[in-house]
């Protein structure tokens, strides 16, 4: 009777210990609860504020924006065919523009948001892309037959001068027209070098880190570009060597012979590549389509700040993804033959690209 007597203190006195041990308890997991809400709520208000690009956290929040722009142009250009008023048909050529506006921003778009969308969805959207502006180029035709539309950039006399940018169109680039006429491509009307032959042509970024730049029409010439910047178009290259510092967003590159290209970018496109060797450092698999004899190897590009200009695009980082190549017209288990590794004995040495003086014959 004492022996359990003597027990009921301690029993008594653990029942206090537990209410508190549980209060303290409840309390840790209101405050951890009300901590993950305040994260909660500033991850929402971070995204209203950076309202200037679409922030997409998957590949599944990417393709319902991209659908949904695809469904809106394919309805305005449906728009535009069956036009009958005279209202709609006085306004024909500003909404075939606009159309022409829609659908570059929607490459765009793609370029922004390659870096961690799977290859196929890239090349999925670029398809569509291509399709929209046939079509597009398509209806043109047939309500202003007078003036053949065309997504390549026009020929026109004027030159536009950008510090180290010169922009001119000529109609005699010396380049295939039957072959241009299979270009898939926009070329833009981005800042860039076009139709020069036998030059060194060069532009510096600076620490600016946006903007897009094309390469069109050239011929024997050498290219150095540094600084980071969004996306690289390149469009109808013989002969020919690229140096190019890093690319936040894509690489476009098609029609393209001849050359050497030492570039790092998040996502690399190639079609129409014949006989070409590719210095890269990508974080995802490059792509190639109908292209033979293009060989890769890793990126050997130096220039004074090329080691921030790399962190600051997220590119410090070698993947190895250079030599992990998809090729889109081989879906056979083995290698594809379009494409190879460049053999060490064969590469050429690293490139210094600082000295960034023209020649006086140059822009």
């Amino acid at each position: 009777m004492e022996e359990n007597h003597s027990n009921n203190p301690t029993e008594t006195s653990d029942k206090p210990q537990d209410t508190i041990a549980q209060k303290k308890h409840a309390a840790m997991i209101e405050r951890l609860s009300s901590l993950h809400q305040s994260r909660l709520q500033q991850a929402i208000s971070r995204k209203s504020d950076s309202s200037d690009l679409p922030a997409f956290e998957s590949s599944k929040s990417f393709t319902d924006r991209f659908y949904e722009s695809k469904t809106s142009i394919e309805t305005r250009i449906n728009r535009c065919r069956l036009a009958t008023d005279s209202e709609s048909k006085a306004n024909l050529k500003s909404d075939l523009d606009k159309l022409s506006i829609s659908i570059s921003e929607l490459e765009k778009l793609v370029a922004e948001n390659s870096y961690f969308l799977p290859s196929y969805e890239v090349w999925t959207s670029l398809k569509t892309i291509s399709d929209l502006k046939e079509t597009l180029e398509s209806v043109n035709y047939e309500l202003l037959p007078k003036k053949k539309f065309s997504f390549r950039n026009k020929s026109t006399a004027a030159k536009k001068d950008q510090g180290n940018v010169v922009t001119t169109e000529n109609e005699n680039s010396g380049f295939d027209s039957a072959l241009a006429e299979k270009c898939s491509t926009q070329v833009r009307d981005s800042p860039g070098f076009r139709n020069k032959e036998g030059v060194v042509l060069v532009k510096s970024f600076g620490s600016s880190k946006e903007g897009d730049f094309t390469l069109s029409d050239l011929n024997s010439c050498e290219v150095r570009v540094t600084g980071c910047f969004r996306a690289l178009y390149i469009h109808r290259l013989r002969n020919c060597r690229v140096y190019v510092g890093p690319v936040m967003g894509s690489n476009l590159i098609e029609q393209v012979g001849d050359c050497l290209f030492m570039m790092a970018s998040h996502q690399m496109m190639i079609h129409h590549a014949k006989k070409t060797d590719f210095y890269l450092r990508v974080r995802s698999r490059p792509i190639i389509e109908d292209c033979n004899s293009v060989r890769f190897a890793p990126y050997l590009l130096c220039y004074e700040g090329i080691d921030k200009d790399l962190k600051d695009s997220s590119l410090d980082e070698e993947t190895g993804n250079w030599a992990n190549v998809d090729d889109f017209k081989w879906l056979r288990a083995v290698q594809s033959p379009n494409w190879s590794i460049l053999p060490e004995e064969e590469r050429v040495s690293a490139v210094n690209i600082s000295n960034l003086e023209t020649p006086s014959d140059d822009i």
